[in-house]
């Protein structure tokens, strides 16, 4: 979730805080990125700080740049995201909650629905949208280590579409709630 939707701030005394930004429309997924934060960090509180649509789950900790050396100034978008080789075994351990968690936070599953040839047609797919061209290939490398197929639709957005490949994220990415 911090790649989709988190940052990390400093504060005094080399303190960081850790905040990921949570869509009020899904408390349970706000409730799975506290309970992450705290298994992560569990002598750390882990606060909330509700804003206009959304809640600011967020924990202070010396550690948090140790565990994400992805951070740094700016926008994601507009700096280098890779993960180190220690992050990258876990990915390739965890690859369905990694992509879960980027979907929760990025991405969608909807019915698309098109007309071919005076015939209309609905089936399920998912989009994953992010403005970093490295947060995206980390998510279509993660996806491949699962075989699950996924395209371009957008310069910041990826599609899956094809009937195996949605059937196999709903194993385990399951409903935003």
């Amino acid at each position: 979730m911090y790649l989709g939707d988190g940052y990390i701030a400093s504060h005094a005394r080399n303190v960081f805080r850790l905040d990921i930004t949570c869509c009020d429309e899904y408390p349970g997924i706000m409730a799975e990125c506290a309970a992450a934060i705290s298994m992560v960090m569990p002598r750390n509180k882990v606060g909330w700080n509700p804003a206009e649509g959304c809640t600011h789950v967020n924990s202070y900790s010396k550690h948090w740049p140790c565990l994400f050396p992805q951070h740094g100034p700016g926008h994601k978008h507009e700096r280098v995201i890779q993960l180190a080789d220690w992050q990258r075994t876990i990915v390739d351990q965890f690859g369905p909650a990694f992509i879960r968690g980027l979907i929760h936070s990025d991405g969608t599953r909807c019915i698309n629905r098109v007309t071919v040839k005076g015939k209309a047609y609905a089936y399920p797919r998912y989009f994953f949208s992010n403005r970093s061209k490295d947060i995206l290939g980390i998510f279509g490398d993660a996806c491949d280590a699962l075989g699950i197929d996924w395209r371009y639709n957008l310069p910041w957005s990826i599609s899956i579409a094809k009937r195996a490949s949605v059937a196999r994220l709903d194993e385990f990415v399951g409903p935003k709630f």
